[in-house]
């Protein structure tokens, strides 16, 4: 049974404002947030994390590229100036829409508005024995813990005698094509080529497999049918195993089973393969549809309710496509800066704005080099491709003292070909004694 405190959050300035609740600090929450800085709602930001994460550059993270801190950024010192922004790290868990109520771990808070910008988990597709040995890449903690993995593994094969006992520990599966998924495999290849043989010249890395397993027949589905090819192409250079058209059937910590094909040896199957809306206790049956996503307006107002909004993944809105927008970082942008500006409005009684989504383009990065992009009005790969995303990357992220570390680490391992973070960091858990005075 889920547990929340059954009283008030305590040390909130009391106040007259009008109170909005933003649940999530992912690119919607905090978007929201930082619009409504210094406006006359009283703001309270809640996530479970002290931080907000830049996910674009988690399999750097997990490929030793960047440090974890590199694309973490505290949320505190966001709104250090603000006199009405205030954060708390509370995890939400139940919401009264009858008394306008939210309940967390750490108190309840009553709104005036109500914004979940809840996002996305893992979607494993009801597969218990992928979920539990399987390993995803949501969070820079997973990342982390993808990055520790990896080390460890060949920490543990170079001492193992025997080839074909280590062709296991060695190989690595990923399941899903989209930029996630091509992203990682670029870069574990790159590791595979150019980095791990001069860490382990004991192993041989010949023997060393990184298969890349997608459902569908290409990679990179919404993009140009020349992204497609080409990152098909660029990881088929690196010496991926892409295998199309191939569903993962099961996985008990060594044994990728294939529908319809061979078996795939591996102690480690990184998951990218699929998401869905995090959910919240509260939400009624005629709000959401059956895989979770809360049905909203063109003004990101809840279905059924007249102060309750949904952004970005969680959400899908009635328009003319039943799809809904796509679930990526630029509709969770602009719905929060839409109805930002639609919270303000209130202030001046202006009418509401529908969203509108503008489409900016898409983009992957495949390795040094090797990347695809697609503008509206123009389509590239190669060098320029990945000048481009590198350039977009680094302007997203928060914080110049980011930017920088981001940069010099970029053009380090651009120059040295040779990333300086392989460090196993493993938490020690330490134990106190207890303090019978």
């Amino acid at each position: 049974m889920d547990f929340y405190l059954d009283a008030p959050l305590p040390n909130l300035p009391k106040t007259s404002q009008k109170k909005i609740i933003i649940i999530g600090a992912g690119f919607a929450g905090l978007k929201l947030a930082r619009k409504l800085n210094g406006t006359a709602y009283q703001v309270i930001l809640l996530d479970k994390n002290n931080y907000h994460q830049f996910q674009p550059l988690f399999y750097q993270v997990a490929t030793s590229g960047l440090e974890p801190s590199a694309i973490s950024f505290p949320l505190r010192k966001i709104f250090h100036q603000s006199k009405n922004v205030h954060f708390r790290m509370a995890e939400a868990k139940k919401i009264d829409q009858n008394i306008n109520r939210l309940y967390t771990d750490v108190g309840y808070l009553d709104y005036d508005y109500l914004v979940l910008a809840l996002g996305a988990e893992t979607n494993y597709f009801g597969s218990k024995n992928i979920e539990a040995f399987s390993t995803p890449m949501k969070s820079v903690s997973e990342a982390l813990f993808i990055r520790n993995k990896i080390i460890s593994n060949y920490e543990t094969a170079i001492n193992i005698a025997e080839e074909e006992k280590r062709k296991p520990i060695m190989n690595v599966v990923i399941v899903g094509g989209g930029p996630t998924g091509v992203e990682l495999a670029g870069a574990m290849a790159e590791l595979r080529n150019n980095v791990l043989p001069k860490d382990y010249p004991e192993l041989s890395f010949k023997n060393m497999r990184v298969v890349l397993i997608e459902a569908g027949g290409s990679l990179l589905s919404s993009m140009s049918t020349a992204a497609k090819n080409k990152s098909l192409e660029y990881l088929q250079n690196l010496g991926v195993d892409v295998l199309l058209n191939t569903q993962v059937e099961d996985y008990d910590g060594l044994t990728v089973k294939l529908k319809g094909g061979e078996s795939i040896q591996t102690k480690t199957l990184l998951w990218a393969a699929g998401i869905k809306p995090a959910s919240i206790k509260g939400i009624g049956n005629e709000q959401k549809l059956a895989n979770g996503r809360l049905l909203v307006n063109t003004f990101n107002v809840l279905k059924g309710s007249k102060d309750v909004f949904a952004l970005g993944d969680l959400c899908l809105m009635e328009i003319d496509d039943p799809r809904g927008y796509p679930q990526v970082a630029q509709v969770a942008l602009q719905q929060a800066d839409n109805l930002a500006g639609n919270l303000k409005g209130v202030l001046k009684s202006q009418e509401w704005k529908p969203f509108r989504y503008r489409d900016l383009g898409s983009m992957a990065t495949i390795g040094r080099k090797l990347a695809v992009v697609d503008l509206p009005f123009i389509q590239f790969q190669g060098i320029m491709a990945w000048l481009t995303w590198l350039f977009i990357h680094l302007m997203a992220i928060l914080g110049v003292k980011n930017k920088l570390f981001i940069f010099f680490d970029w053009a380090w391992n651009y120059l040295s070909f040779d990333p300086s973070l392989r460090l196993l960091i493993r938490p020690k858990v330490v134990k106190q004694k207890e303090n019978k005075a």
